[in-house]
């Protein structure tokens, strides 16, 4: 059984055909091959990629074929949580322990460690800094396990979101290079989709069949300025 957890959208002679989970959209084409040939392009909403759906069966083989499945049931996924984690610093004679939980750490610039409670599971590290480092986190408000977490956070965030970004120009791109790659404004409306130029990227596409226009436009929805 093949999983769906991705909508698409397929599309025939720049006219959108259907748009929905793979199912809904197999079933769909099922119907209209019943009435004659349907060559038919089914992109992935997600990733811009061009997918085959298999429609042998009747509409419940269908169905089944791309009946979506739910996420198995175990212990939660804590890769990500910065809960219970520790880590220790030493530079030049300044050691001190932060919890990233933000509620046990100390910081002891006389090389003492400071106290804090244990917790189950914490995991120490050493970080090197340069003295103006360590005098600027210990002038920061909270102290420096506060501002190192603040500061990891951030740059996670932002890391984030540059994925993101990249995710949609290049799901954007795969659509636009099989729909619209001889229409006129595509070079123009790829340059202005990797500068994230909005209004560039809407003026080259507004000739585009609004079909696939809109879906191009869709598709690069938060990559663009």
């Amino acid at each position: 059984m093949t999983t769906a957890a991705t909508t698409v959208t397929a599309f025939l002679d720049g006219r959108r055909l259907a748009a929905g989970p793979r199912a809904v959209v197999a079933q769909a084409l099922a119907a209209l091959s019943a009435e004659g040939q349907v060559m038919a392009l089914v992109f992935d909403d997600r990733s811009g990629a061009q997918v085959d759906l298999d429609l042998s069966g009747g509409p419940e083989a269908i169905a089944a074929r791309y009946a979506e499945v739910a996420p198995a049931s175990g212990a939660p996924d804590n890769s990500n949580d910065e809960t219970g984690r520790a880590g220790t610093f030493d530079e030049a004679g300044k050691t001190g322990a932060f919890d990233e939980a933000g509620k046990a750490g100390a910081f002891d610039e006389a090389g003492k460690a400071g106290r804090g409670r244990p917790k189950l599971g914490v995991v120490a590290r050493e970080i090197t800094l340069l003295p103006r480092h360590w005098d600027w986190l210990a002038s920061q408000p909270g102290g420096a396990s506060v501002v190192l977490r603040k500061l990891v956070d951030r740059e996670r965030k932002q890391a984030a979101w540059d994925d993101m970004v990249r995710d949609l120009r290049a799901a954007t791109q795969r659509f636009m290079t099989a729909m619209a790659g001889d229409l006129p404004g595509y070079e123009e409306a790829s340059r202005a989709l990797y500068a994230g130029d909005h209004a560039r990227f809407v003026a080259e596409t507004e000739a585009w069949p609004a079909d696939i226009r809109d879906h191009a436009r869709r598709l690069a929805e938060g990559a663009l300025a």
